[in-house]
């Protein structure tokens, strides 16, 4: 009788922790130990900028942060601000981006400027200032970030970030990388969603279908001649950015 108190007793502790554990998209995304490992490998590389130090963070379908990394040895070897510009970013991809259809924030600059066709969008889902400026500053960056399992929101309309698929093409939220020029933090997050194998999306508003940076603006007018075009940041970066590896498509294959 004794037993069998515990074991339902077990039991019911263990459904009652279920029952109000709230429901997350996390499963699959990336670990702090991954992410910073593949960071700090992609950020030595030729990415089309200064070649600075970088953070990263991953947010889940929730908008939940689950990871915050930088690059660097230090928290402070790279830009303090773009810790919360990479935040921002991995929250605009994961916002709008469907299951069927992918936008990075590189995609937004031209649609979100006077009379683009998501004009305002900048200035919509604010940043969370109780989490962006929460918790120690000594736990900045590490696995227990104070960022991490709380909602940052914001939105961010320049390269850097991009919606994370897993291979059965399930969307699963998204990645946001700061901390160089717009467009070298594009190329270094694109390099690191390959590398993790989450870069299995359906397709995008890119002319090749996918999610890529667009360098189509008009310099006689600056307009896009697509709606969905990013300024160069540099020769460099664009010559990068036209041969990064292409996505994995997902779905029956000819």
């Amino acid at each position: 009788m004794v037993i069998r108190k515990a074991i339902f007793s077990t039991l019911g502790a263990a459904l009652f922790t279920l029952l109000l554990t709230p429901t997350t998209f996390a499963q699959n995304l990336p670990t702090h130990a991954e992410l910073r490992g593949v960071l700090k490998e992609i950020a030595a590389e030729d990415n089309g900028g200064a070649g600075a130090n970088l953070w990263a963070t991953v947010v889940d379908r929730d908008g939940m942060v689950k990871a915050v990394v930088f690059s660097g040895e230090e928290r402070g070897d790279q830009w303090p601000g773009s810790r919360l510009i990479a935040a921002q970013k991995a929250n605009t991809a994961n916002a709008f981006s469907l299951p069927e259809r992918a936008l990075s924030t590189a995609n937004l600059y031209s649609a979100v400027q006077p009379g683009g066709s998501l004009y305002g969008l900048q200035f919509s889902n604010p940043v969370d200032p109780a989490v962006a400026y929460a918790g120690a500053s000594a736990d900045i960056g590490l696995e227990n970030d104070p960022m991490v399992d709380r909602k940052i929101g914001g939105v961010d309309v320049f390269g850097g970030g991009l919606a994370l698929y897993n291979s059965e093409g399930e969307l699963l939220g998204a990645l946001g990388v700061s901390g160089d020029n717009s467009c070298t933090d594009h190329n270094v997050a694109w390099k690191v969603r390959h590398r993790l194998n989450l870069d299995n999306i359906p397709e995008g508003v890119s002319p090749a279908g996918d999610d890529n940076i667009v360098y189509d603006i008009d310099p006689r007018d600056d307009t896009s001649r697509s709606g969905w075009g990013h300024p160069e940041c540099s020769p460099e970066a664009t010559r990068i950015a036209v041969q990064l590896a292409e996505t994995r498509p997902t779905g029956p294959q000819p």
